[in-house]
């Protein structure tokens, strides 16, 4: 029996961004309807952010008792129980799955409904039994990993992050095509819970990112005895009976690896096949929905955010995507855009790579000459010198004038650091306010005031303020 729905919105996708939106308009008073097909939670909580990070937990406590940099405390191989070690991934999982449930949203008044949802008119969509009108839509129906056209490769042989973290056995030699993000994360993941690893790449590791930075983390990785096999191209798969064959070619040379398990981590595509975007005239292409800087699609009423808008897939891109959504229905701001000038990123590898901004590569390609850059390392930090934790350093580009332009920082909680290079780029601030600040001593954090201080280092001890505190100095008490 078909039902008739008519709301003010309705949101395909319960992941990050669909329920940001979702919880905000029903709290605003709006009548919200929120379709998800599969998992509250979105590729986020059970196949991303969440279970990857608690791999990484696991791998890194690991790793601290091989560890043996600090006298006294005698290094040991731990012993891992792999299976156990997931147990530990699902109840992380399990622990956060509350805040994103059905009845958490119904409680605030949101009409949760399980089922995949189409469009049959540009403001009509169907859902099971169910037909919703409604005056606003939101796209939020994610991306997933995408397994390339590699000769002889089975795609149901093979591991992406959505079946990786169910594997229960520990894998002698992992093989991983991808050296993003995702891939170099499960490498060391994997690395540091007793696997043998090799990691493939048609490019170089993290490309993304500021290379003298990057080159921190791959020295890290290989010295972890993780393979890193870049700049080359697969040319075959081979499944045996137990055994996985890859056949690579560099410089006109080929070269097989054969490991137990193969993760693909070659990117994403966005979740569009079933939506029926044509009967609500959305134009769309293989990247995913066009949207203008308000993110709204080619149909005036419906919108697309996150992974599926086509833009950066970070999970706070959708939370940021739905921040401007809510401004512009619930309080029609139509004139909230998306502005990526101080978006942030990490890679959570030990040491972790972070960046918000540009980095010096981009600065010079955009501003050419006028551009300047200051750096700190943690070696000369003193809490990271108590902790043992020195490899790595901070990066800031800053235009001649000291407008913050980007920070690359790489080191022990690189994440939790960007916020502050951030913050000081979406506020268009110069790096005089870093300066100025008053940082808890002794914290990783001072790494950002040493790095603001060294940008003035030349100018400050040079012959000409010299000569300038010496004539100041003959003015009386």
């Amino acid at each position: 029996m078909t039902k008739e729905i008519k709301v003010d919105l309705c949101i395909i996708g319960a992941g990050s961004g669909g329920l940001s939106v979702a919880a905000g308009a029903a709290q605003l008073g709006l009548e919200t309807v929120l379709l998800e097909r599969a998992e509250m939670g979105g590729d986020c909580l059970n196949t991303g952010c969440v279970p990857s990070k608690a791999l990484l937990a696991a791998g890194k406590r690991a790793q601290a008792h091989r560890k043996s940099d600090i006298k006294g405390i005698a290094p040991h191989e731990p012993d891992i129980d792999f299976s156990a070690v997931k147990d530990h991934v699902f109840e992380t999982i399990r622990t956060i799955a509350p805040n994103d449930s059905p009845e958490r949203f119904r409680d605030l008044g949101v009409n949760v409904i399980l089922e995949e949802g189409r469009f049959i008119a540009p403001d009509t969509i169907q859902a099971g039994e169910h037909i919703i009108t409604a005056r606003y839509f939101i796209i939020a129906t994610g991306s997933r990993a995408v397994v390339p056209p590699i000769l002889g490769l089975d795609k149901d042989k093979v591991f992406t992050n959505e079946t990786i973290f169910a594997l229960r056995e520990k894998p002698d030699h992992l093989l991983i095509i991808g050296g993003g993000p995702i891939g170099v994360e499960m490498a060391q993941a994997h690395r540091r819970l007793g696997c043998e690893v090799s990691v493939f790449d048609m490019g170089e590791i993290l490309p993304r990112d500021d290379q003298s930075n990057v080159d921190i983390v791959r020295k890290a990785l290989l010295d972890e005895g993780i393979g890193l096999h870049e700049n080359i191209s697969v040319k075959e798969v081979i499944h045996g009976a137990n055994d996985i064959t890859i056949i690579i070619e560099k410089d006109g040379e080929e070269q097989k690896i054969t490991g137990s398990h193969l993760l693909i981590a070659a990117g994403r595509a966005p979740n569009i096949e079933t939506l029926n975007l044509d009967k609500a005239d959305i134009i769309h292409d293989k990247k995913g929905i066009t949207v203008d800087p308000h993110l709204r699609t080619s149909t005036k009423n419906i919108f697309a955010i996150g992974d599926v808008a086509g833009g950066p897939q970070f999970t706070h891109v959708a939370g940021y995507h739905a921040g401007i959504i809510i401004k512009q229905v619930c309080f029609k701001m139509f004139w909230a855009k998306v502005d990526y000038k101080a978006l942030p990123w990490v890679t959570y590898t030990d040491p972790e790579l972070a960046q918000v901004g540009l980095t010096e590569t981009a600065a010079r390609e955009k501003h050419g000459g006028n551009i300047k850059i200051t750096s700190w390392h943690f070696d000369e930090n003193d809490r990271a010198i108590s902790e043992r934790i020195t490899t790595g350093e901070i990066r800031v580009v800053t235009n001649k004038k000291g407008i913050i332009l980007g920070a690359s920082i790489v080191g022990p909680q690189a994440g939790e650091l960007i916020g502050l290079w951030a913050l000081a780029i979406s506020s268009g601030l110069k790096i005089s306010a870093i300066t100025g600040m008053i940082a808890p001593y002794p914290t990783l954090g001072e790494i950002s005031k040493r790095a603001a201080s060294a940008w003035y280092t030349p100018s400050l001890f040079s012959d000409k303020t010299r000569k300038v505190v010496k004539l100041l100095q003959k003015l009386p008490l």
